[in-house]
């Protein structure tokens, strides 16, 4: 256990600057390079599929590892885990911002998503450590929630503006200097604790690692051997749930999602995603190669959507949060973003920001801001504070399961649209009805009296 004589001596506010900042890291460091995605494309010869494997990558890793994130930062302690997340993400940021083709920049970003796999559910177990139950840890959530949400849709804005005057490069660049920087407050800043001694579950680690990489990249792979991938997910996910019902301690306690307020954030958590990384990959080919924006130019049309998604979750939902449940919260949310989503389907070959590409930003970054600390919260609620870090990974794990094996989804059904443009329409409407049908679903579900 953390010692409480060691709090004192650290400030919160420091500590939330800390966490909130790593927090961007991951989140930013998923987004940051989407719109370099042309110029990647153009520098080492790689076409869109191939590009999508830029996210994917990060993605497949990030989920694949974020349950034994959480494990290890409960039997090592939180700040030292969180520690070597921050320092393997930036030292393979750097291994990218050098790289000499497209295979060592793929591989880097899988490095990457390894290491914000550790820091993250670390993160959010040392902000419960930190603020204690009850206003200021409500307050502390909704910053922290408030930077998540904004920092994906900001990090393609940060992304355009480097690459239109720097290069491409030098995205990879500014997340090696934001990981020193979070490294060298840390100590300043974040309580030491000491980690609960216990076995690590190491035939649970793999089995559910390689269930979840696997999941990942078989929806994302799209070939003749897709099929094959999944079926192997499917065997490691079902020997992982059957080793985990039978240890005595578990890697991912399966209790949790006899919680129904469990359950509902990570199905939300799934859907904001999908919808929100589907927009975020799209926007730039469609701004870049239909309208002819430049790569600042693409990032800068989705500051709208940034600027909502932050002034909605840090002014607006912590209020609402007081009146009204996360679930009402959750649906609100789903349903704009599926509403935001479904306005892009309006776009044109040659369409005017102001009517075609502007509002459905506004739209779906009122849901986003919503829809997050909504289900940051949700995911929490009836959990034991000894559980946080993987009740915050398993929501992890669903943002990035969304943002890789949905969008991966998307991309396939973009292909069967007949015309580019037919095709970007077409994913665009499956993303908001799935949202709008996952709002129904969580608005119909009942949570049991406690």
């Amino acid at each position: 256990m953390t010692s409480t004589a060691a709090m004192p001596r650290h400030r919160p506010g420091l500590a939330l600057g800390v966490l909130a900042g790593a927090l961007a890291l991951d989140l930013s460091g998923m987004a940051v390079l989407n719109a370099a995605l042309p110029s990647v494309g153009a520098r080492f010869g790689l076409d869109e599929t191939t590009l999508q494997w830029v996210m994917t990558a990060y993605a497949v890793t990030f989920a694949g590892f974020l349950l034994v994130g959480g494990r290890l930062a409960d039997v090592f302690g939180r700040r030292r885990v969180f520690e070597a997340g921050v320092a393997l993400f930036t030292v393979a940021a750097l291994a990218g911002a050098l790289a000499p083709d497209g295979a060592v920049l793929l591989g880097a970003r899988a490095v990457q998503g390894i290491g914000a796999a550790l820091s993250g559910p670390a993160a959010l177990a040392l902000l419960t450590e930190v603020f204690p139950a009850g206003p200021e840890r409500g307050r502390a959530l909704g910053v922290y929630a408030a930077v998540g949400a904004a920092s994906f849709s900001g990090g393609m804005l940060l992304g355009g503006v480097l690459t239109e005057f720097l290069g491409w490069r030098s995205v990879l660049w500014f997340s090696v200097a934001l990981g020193v920087l979070v490294l060298a407050v840390t100590r300043a800043g974040l309580p030491d604790g000491a980690g609960r001694r216990g076995p690590l579950d190491m035939a649970g680690a793999i089995l559910g690692t390689l269930g979840l990489t696997l999941l990942v990249v078989g929806v994302s792979w799209g070939g003749a051997g897709a099929w094959g991938i999944l079926a192997a997910a499917v065997v490691f996910l079902v020997l992982f749930v059957v080793r985990e019902r039978r240890t005595a301690d578990p890697l991912l306690p399966l209790a949790l999602f006899r919680i129904s307020s469990v359950r509902l954030a990570t199905a939300s958590a799934f859907l904001q995603y999908t919808a929100a990384v589907g927009i975020v990959f799209f926007a730039p080919l469609y701004l870049q190669g239909m309208l002819g924006y430049s790569p600042v130019e693409s990032g800068l049309a989705l500051v709208p959507m940034s600027l909502t998604v932050f002034l909605t979750a840090t002014f607006v939902t912590g209020r609402l949060l007081a009146k009204y449940s996360p679930r009402t919260l959750m649906v609100t949310g789903l349903i704009l973003i599926g509403a935001g989503t479904a306005l892009w389907m309006t776009t044109p070959q040659d369409g005017s920001f102001v009517l075609h590409v502007m509002p459905g930003l506004v739209v779906s970054g009122i849901g986003q801001g919503l829809n997050f600390p909504a289900m940051t919260t949700s995911g929490l609620t009836g959990v034991p504070e000894h559980q946080h870090a993987v009740a915050g990974a398993v929501n992890v794990v669903a943002q990035q399961i969304g943002s890789s094996a949905g969008v991966a989804v998307l991309v396939l059904v973009a292909a069967t649209g007949g015309t580019q443009l037919g095709g970007y329409h077409l994913a665009y409407l499956a993303a908001a009805v799935a949202c709008v049908i996952g709002a129904v679903g969580i608005a119909m579900v009942r949570p049991k009296p406690a």
